[in-house]
């Protein structure tokens, strides 16, 4: 049996959340950086990682890693590389991204097109050709370079993994599938448990959870390039890997989930969103301001994304918005708050400060995850 190493990408700060989806699937990581973890897998396990994780970005194989200080170090680091073993005579293969952090080597479009030609002469030697047709399957590779070590692979996902197919409305400043759904595996919710968004937009934190809830795998719906490299990945595998995802499905889950929104026409493209992943009978979406929310039961959650007031006229209103949810929340009687947001005065106009605060780049804005806990609920006996 084969075995690969395969880097998934994730969001920075949030590595732990995806290390354990990783163990969970049931394989060995052999190195974590920032924003990267590594695990040994089999082509299988490339199968299984796009379909079933729900926080990585996406899946890459790696080719091979190694030092380089020059260009003509990265060309002779990248031809020695055996390209051959991946890359079928009629591949299409480029350098889809290249990208470099405290490295003498900077510049993107410069490593992509020494890469490729080196790539091209390694292949060149071993198929005896001067020339390829590249009408075949698409290899996309990417290229990392980080204090001089080359980190490079074939990009397995295609789309990012965030892309689950349900997403085809959203409201401004949507916050991604991933990154949603790392943000409530950080909190202690349960399927047992209320979920409440009261700023909602195009329903991705409800939806995530109401996936959960069923057991859904995120990429169940969706195409990836490996599928098409039929040299290193049989098509049943695929297949196997889908089935397998179906017979977990469990779409009749008790559960209170709910997301509210002030905007009347994005509600409706949440409930749409929902349909699409099919958990819209799992999810209540209405029409509200965060300042009618009530609930009668207790030990509830509040996971949500509010208005961060990234355009300057939207700044004003952030004090009186973030009054309104401390407000709401002192009236939840022991319920639990999460929310990820960029205003820096979050705490001080919700009232309280937080238990624990995590920063997490969503995109290139800096973000405060401010964890509220509620009290535990007693132990059923």
């Amino acid at each position: 049996m084969k075995t690969f190493q395969l880097i998934v990408p994730c969001h920075f700060g949030l590595e732990a959340v995806t290390k354990r989806e990783i163990y969970d699937l049931g394989y060995e990581i052999t190195r974590v950086e920032d924003g990267r973890i590594t695990f040994e897998g089999d082509a299988e396990a490339i199968c299984r990682a796009n379909v079933f994780l729900r926080t990585a970005e996406r899946v890459l194989l790696q080719v091979g890693r190694f030092h380089a200080e020059t260009f003509d170090e990265l060309f002779e680091g990248i031809k020695a590389l055996p390209w051959e073993k991946y890359i079928p005579q009629d591949g299409k293969f480029w350098v889809t991204k290249a990208s470099s952090i405290k490295s003498k080597l900077f510049s993107p479009s410069d490593i992509q097109s020494i890469a490729k030609k080196a790539m091209v002469e390694r292949m060149k030697q071993h198929y005896h050709v001067n020339w390829f047709p590249e009408d075949g399957a698409p290899y996309p590779v990417r290229i990392f370079l980080m204090k001089d070590e080359v980190t490079v692979a074939l990009d397995t996902s295609g789309d990012s993994l965030h892309k689950r197919g349900y997403r085809t409305l959203s409201s401004r400043a949507p916050i991604t599938e991933t990154l949603a759904a790392a943000l409530i595996m950080l909190t202690p919710w349960h399927a047992d448990r209320i979920l409440v968004d009261p700023f909602c937009g195009s329903g991705t934190f409800p939806i995530e959870a109401a996936m959960m809830a069923a057991n859904i795998a995120p990429g169940m719906n969706r195409d990836f390039t490996a599928a098409q490299w039929t040299n290193l990945i049989e098509r049943q595998l695929w297949y196997d890997t889908v089935e397998e995802a179906r017979d977990q499905i469990n779409t009749d889950v008790d559960v209170d989930i709910q997301g509210y929104d002030i905007d009347g026409e994005v509600v409706k493209a949440a409930r749409e969103n929902a349909q699409r992943a099919g958990v819209d009978h799992l999810i209540h979406f209405q029409q509200r301001a965060v300042a009618d929310l009530r609930h009668p039961k207790k030990y509830g959650f509040i996971i949500t994304n509010p208005p961060y007031g990234e355009r300057l006229e939207d700044k004003e209103d952030l004090p009186y918005l973030y009054t309104q949810i401390g407000d709401v929340y002192r009236g939840l009687d022991s319920w639990s708050m999460y929310m990820i947001t960029s205003y820096e005065d979050a705490e001080k106009y919700v009232g309280r400060k937080a238990d624990k605060n995590r920063k997490i780049y969503n995109g290139m804005i800096k973000t405060y995850f401010y964890q509220f806990m509620g009290p535990k609920p007693p132990k059923r006996k």
